[in-house]
């Protein structure tokens, strides 16, 4: 049955009187609730935010004296009662509610100040089920939907950091509150406990592995408003969602101004790929320019490892995102302030590495404490006319007992190695992919083509360019391997591949013609792997 609208025109400005003060972060509570004293409001609360503020000296009044009701259940049930939830949604210049006000011995709440139950927090920790469960807040959003519904005459406040403007506004405004500061805080009130709720119902599908989910629910928190998206017409921000993976989201900056959206795309790009490497195994370097590697390789230690995926195109490098799989050393970042770079994302960086690169004001320097785990679950978003696509992240990775030999000639050590090396990295390369490799390096990249071929001779063609840089006499391609993301779907782009030096081929495999790729890398003695794990990234 619809509900009938009772229109009573909101009143532009609210006096605060009494304020409910019930959160579960208490960061600046105190100082918040001496405002609101300061300005004359009465303080009600509950649990253990009461006794922080009357540990402080403040007179509170306790939920249990609007409800007449105590806190029960280990305090599930304290603030689900007519005697709160009527005093936060009674329409003030309505009679009918105000006598049932009166009847019940209902007082009027003014403003709510809640926030929530720290549940991301606690998935992200990796709680067990029972704890994870136990943090779901129930009264909270609860009393935030109605304190924002009812707008007209209650200001919400959900988060810490409006308490400055919140406090400005009652002494600017004669201890009122103006109508289209409650406005503003409603709409951060329904977007909160959205977010919440989208956090638990995320949580539930994962711990009952429901892949596709009737509802799918996405929250986020804003980190940063963008000068622009893409390009300088579009408007962009960038919201985090509460997760625990290290990348680019929760690395400290530390110099260099704001990164760009196209930075923080490209960032994540980079850091995801570089993540794939242990630092156990040795010391691993990403370049990426435009969400492409540029250059990859691995080394003895980082600055080889960056020497080294530099030389793969180091006209691609200018201006790119460097990413490591360790701690950044002296010697590294004065290699890298030879040229002009954008960002550098780490785990960490030596205190010679900061001093370096602190020369250079305009480039970025990120750590993040940590690699990401390229073996996690999680979700991928994209947005398309009239919905989302949503799918699990690419954590797909294998090892040489994987790869299925296809040919008469099998690979030898050393391709077997530079298989796995650039795989991995193709993985990482805009589809369609093709990556040549030479002894834990990338020296030749093709991404993004509409055909396989196409992507096969560019990357070839960047090989010699890049020789004709480094002066060498023949490009790096000459013996080396190539790594294709999905199968070749006729010959011509294995036969570009060969005709280039590569000596051995890994692919997906699973085309109708392949057979027809098998004959001709044995016809040309090549070795060639088939994965049976395809790694298109559109």
């Amino acid at each position: 049955m619809a509900v009938v609208s009772k229109h009573h025109p909101a009143p532009d400005m609210v006096r605060i009187r009494r304020a409910l003060l019930s959160v579960s972060d208490k960061s600046g509570l105190v100082e918040f609730a001496r405002g609101l004293v300061d300005a004359g409001v009465e303080l009600v609360s509950t649990g253990g935010t009461r006794l922080a503020l009357e540990k402080e000296g403040l007179a509170v009044r306790d939920v249990s004296e609007l409800t007449d009701f105590p806190e029960i259940m280990d305090g599930r049930v304290k603030t689900l009662h007519p005697g709160v939830h009527g005093g936060l949604l009674a329409i003030r210049d309505d009679a009918e509610h105000q006598q049932a006000m009166q009847s019940h011995g209902i007082a009027e709440i003014d403003l709510a100040a809640i926030n929530l139950y720290p549940f991301e927090e606690t998935v992200a920790r990796g709680a067990d089920a029972a704890t994870t469960v136990e943090n779901i807040d129930i009264g909270g959003p609860a009393m935030i939907r109605a304190s924002a519904k009812n707008h007209a005459y209650v200001t919400a406040v959900t988060d810490p950091d409006d308490y400055g403007r919140v406090l400005e506004a009652l002494k600017t405004n004669d201890g009122c509150i103006p109508l289209a500061l409650r406005k503003e805080l409603a709409a951060l009130a329904f977007a909160r406990t959205a977010a919440y709720d989208a956090a638990v119902s995320g949580w539930f599908a994962d711990e009952l592995e429901l892949e596709s989910p009737r509802h799918r629910a996405f929250g986020g928190r804003l980190h940063a408003v963008m000068r622009y998206g893409e390009n300088p017409h579009q408007q962009a921000a960038f919201y985090t969602n509460g997760s625990n993976r290290p990348g680019v989201a929760g690395a400290q900056l530390l110099q260099g101004k704001q990164l760009s959206y196209n930075n923080i795309n490209d960032t994540d790009a980079a850091f995801e790929l570089v993540s794939e490497f242990d630092p156990a195994a040795g010391a691993a370097c990403a370049i990426i320019k435009h969400a492409n590697p540029c250059g990859v390789a691995v080394g003895d230690s980082l600055a080889e490892a960056y020497g080294r995926a530099l030389a793969c195109d180091q006209t691609s490098a200018f201006g790119g995102i460097l990413a490591f799989n360790n701690t950044l050393d002296g010697a590294t970042a004065r290699e890298i302030v030879k040229i002009f770079t954008e960002v550098i994302i780490a785990p960490d960086a030596s205190d010679e590495a900061r001093e370096v690169l602190s020369a250079k004001k305009n480039l970025r320097l990120m750590i993040t404490g940590g690699l990401a785990d390229p073996h996690q679950p999680g979700m991928m978003v994209k947005s398309v006319s009239g919905g989302l696509l949503v799918q699990s992240r690419d954590n797909g990775s294998l090892t040489a007992d994987d790869f299925k030999i296809v040919t008469k000639r099998a690979p030898d050590a050393r391709e077997l190695a530079d298989m796995a090396f650039a795989f991995r990295v193709a993985k990482h390369v805009k589809s369609n992919a093709i990556v040549y490799a030479f002894n834990g390096a990338t020296v030749g990249i093709g991404a993004g083509q509409m055909s396989r071929v196409d992507s096969a001779r560019i990357a070839a063609r960047k090989a010699v360019d890049a020789a004709e840089v480094l002066g060498l006499d023949a490009p790096l391609t000459k013996g080396s391997v190539v790594a294709s993301d999905a199968f070749f779907p006729f010959a011509d782009g294995l036969l570009s591949a060969i005709e280039a030096g590569a000596t051995a081929v890994i692919q997906p495999g699973g085309s109708m013609r392949d057979q027809d790729v098998i004959d001709a890398a044995d016809e040309a003695g090549v070795a060639m792997v088939f994965t049976g794990m395809r790694h298109f990234r559109h």
